[in-house]
C-alpha cells in the first residue's frame, strides 16, 4: 500500500500525491498516474498499487487538492474548474521530475478519462516523460502539437464512448504519423471507463466495466511500459 507524499512543481509550488513503492525500491522505474474526473479516490490509488506490484514507483498527483467527487455533477464541476494546461505542465511534470530526481531513471505517464486527456497533453508538454499510455480520453485536438511528442505513446479507446467520441480518435490518429510519433492505438468494443471496476456502481448508462477488455488493455500496457521503462 502507498502513502501520501508531497513534491514540487516546476514553478516551486507544492503538490500532494499518493505514492506506491514497489519491493525494488527507489531505483525502480516510475509511472505518474492521472486520476479520472472523480479525483484521488480509492479506485485510482488501487491502480497505483497494481503498478507498484508490477515493479514501478507509481505517483498519483492530487489535481483537485483534496477534493473527491462521488456524483457525476460534482465531478463535472471539479473537472470544469481544473486548468488543464497547468495540471499537465506543472502538476504532472513536477511528478515526473520528482520520480526522476528521487531515483527512477525512466518515468512514464498514464491516465484514465480526464486523466487520459491529460496524458495526451503531458506527451506534448512534459519532455521528461519516457512513455505514455492513454485510457479513453483526449483534449481538444487543437492543443495537441504532435511535433512536440517525443516519447512513444499507447492508447486504449472505447468504440462506444459517449464522453470522448471515437470519431475524434481517428482525427488524433491522423495527426501523429506526419510528426514521426511512435504510437499504437487499440480500439475496444466497449463503453467509457471500461477498465474501471467501480464504473457500474456510478449508475450512469454511459459507463460500463468490461473485465475482458480491461484485462487485455492492462496486458498491453504492462508489456509496453516494460519495453520502454525497464
Amino acid at each position: 500500500m502507498g502513502q501520501m507524499t508531497s513534491f514540487k512543481r516546476p514553478d516551486g509550488g507544492s503538490v500532494q500525491g499518493y505514492l506506491a513503492e514497489p519491493k525494488g525500491g527507489a531505483a525502480a522505474p516510475g509511472i505518474v498516474v492521472i486520476q479520472e474526473w472523480w479525483g484521488l479516490n480509492d479506485q485510482i490509488k488501487g491502480v497505483a498499487d497494481k503498478l507498484a506490484a508490477a515493479g514501478y514507483r507509481a505517483l498519483v498527483p492530487d489535481l483537485y487538492r483534496g477534493k473527491v467527487a462521488l456524483e457525476a455533477n460534482e465531478a463535472e464541476h471539479l473537472m470544469t474548474n481544473l486548468n488543464f494546461g497547468d495540471a499537465a505542465g506543472q502538476d504532472v511534470r513536477g511528478a515526473v521530475r520528482h520520480l526522476k530526481s528521487s531515483g527512477s531513471r525512466k518515468v512514464g505517464v498514464t491516465g484514465f478519462c480526464m486523466g487520459g486527456a491529460l496524458t495526451v497533453l503531458s506527451a506534448v508538454n512534459v519532455p521528461e516523460s519516457d512513455a505514455g499510455v492513454v485510457w479513453y480520453g483526449y483534449p481538444p485536438l487543437e492543443y495537441v502539437d504532435a511535433a512536440k511528442i517525443k516519447a512513444p505513446l499507447m492508447a486504449h479507446w472505447a468504440t462506444e464512448d459517449v464522453p470522448f467520441p471515437i470519431a475524434k480518435v481517428d482525427d488524433l490518429e491522423k495527426k501523429l504519423p506526419a510528426a514521426g510519433v511512435k504510437f499504437e492505438f487499440h480500439r475496444y468494443n466497449a463503453k467509457h471507463a471500461f477498465a474501471n471496476e467501480t464504473a457500474d456502481s456510478k449508475n450512469l448508462p454511459m459507463l460500463k466495466y468490461d473485465p475482458a477488455a480491461a484485462d487485455l488493455a492492462w496486458r498491453r500496457t504492462l508489456e509496453f511500459f516494460g519495453r520502454h521503462l525497464k
